[in-house]
């Protein structure tokens, strides 16, 4: 099997759509990590659909985040990509499997263009200079929240707002709730990844939070670079101010687990679990995201999918 997101030589050969969705369900047992856990509790065709979505959104943070090429090169070969899948949107002879699928989940679940290319807009931000009004060479970051919740939007919300779709729901008021429920889930993320994300030179901290706390970028890459330096009182602080947040926004998951169809009730609630557990997990841990990568063990996935695969099946008895 080839690498995550990257399309085996098929020249002139056909793909029908059931390999096109065993490709992508691939590429989702490998990488989706908490994902899969919840596609595994929904019926087939809607596992197939997540499985779709999710191979779409691997390979465009994966040119994104490849450290091994320049940010112009990342840029270049975002351009490509890109314009071969629009192409291939009207093109029915396409040999890109998960192209293929994406295609035939859009159909069968009316997701318009929109909501992915403004996905794909979200994840190409990370490829354009953010501004800082910092010192020459700090950290790249966002200078409010409001422009987080903006990047957040794009990169989970309209997530959320595509899988809504696949689950089905009735009640507008759920694109609402989808939307703060991606927020919290990427706020949790930041949270965790806040390590990682500086040593590749991005900060998803505001500055509008950095200074509330009287803190700065380089100060952050100092920590996140030190094997001995510890955090202090403030850092925690404002770490669990943001972490805080992202609390007022699971608020959101509740209410909108009932408005989805009863079959894809227990997958929503299966992520919302393992996000807010993960959330809950850090809080424990003091805010203490730079000397260990807060995580949950596969033992406490397995319990949440055991439980998600009971409330499952007791729905699909409801009907």
């Amino acid at each position: 099997m080839s690498e995550a997101g990257t399309v085996p030589d098929r020249t002139n050969a056909t793909i029908d759509t059931a390999e096109a969705y065993r490709f992508c369900r691939d590429i989702a047992r490998r990488e989706a990590k908490n994902f899969y856990w919840a596609f595994r509790v929904l019926p087939r065709h809607k596992s197939d659909a997540m499985c779709a979505v999710y191979a779409f959104m691997r390979r465009a943070d994966d040119i994104s985040d490849d450290e091994s090429k320049s940010i112009e090169a990342r840029r270049a070969e975002m351009s490509t990509w890109l314009e071969s899948w629009r192409t291939s949107r009207t093109n029915a002879t396409t040999t890109d499997p998960v192209f293929l699928a994406l295609a035939d989940t859009q159909h069968r679940f009316n997701i318009p263009d929109n909501l992915l290319e403004e996905l794909v807009s979200g994840t190409t931000m990370d490829l354009e200079p953010r501004t800082s009004n910092l010192e020459p060479g700090a950290l790249q970051t966002y200078a409010t929240f409001e422009d987080l919740y903006r990047y957040c939007y794009l990169v989970a919300s309209v997530v959320g707002l595509v899988c809504i779709r696949i689950f089905g729901y009735t009640d507008p008021r759920a694109e609402q709730y989808a939307e703060e429920t991606g927020i919290a889930f990427q706020l949790t993320n930041i949270l965790r990844d806040v390590k990682e994300d500086v040593e590749r030179g991005r900060i998803y901290i505001p500055i509008d939070l950095l200074d509330e706390f009287g803190e700065t970028t380089s100060e952050l890459a100092e920590l996140a670079h030190s094997d001995s330096r510890a955090m202090t009182d403030r850092e925690r602080a404002m770490l669990a101010t943001l972490a805080i947040r992202a609390e007022k926004y699971y608020l959101a998951a509740n209410k909108l687990i009932p408005l989805l169809d009863r079959d894809s009730r227990a997958a929503m609630w299966v992520l919302v679990t393992i996000y807010h557990r993960l959330l809950g997990r850090i809080a424990d841990h003091k805010m203490e995201v730079f000397r260990t990568r807060v995580s949950l063990s596969t033992a406490e996935k397995l319990s949440i999918f055991a439980r998600g695969a009971v409330m499952a099946a007791w729905n699909r008895v409801l009907g």
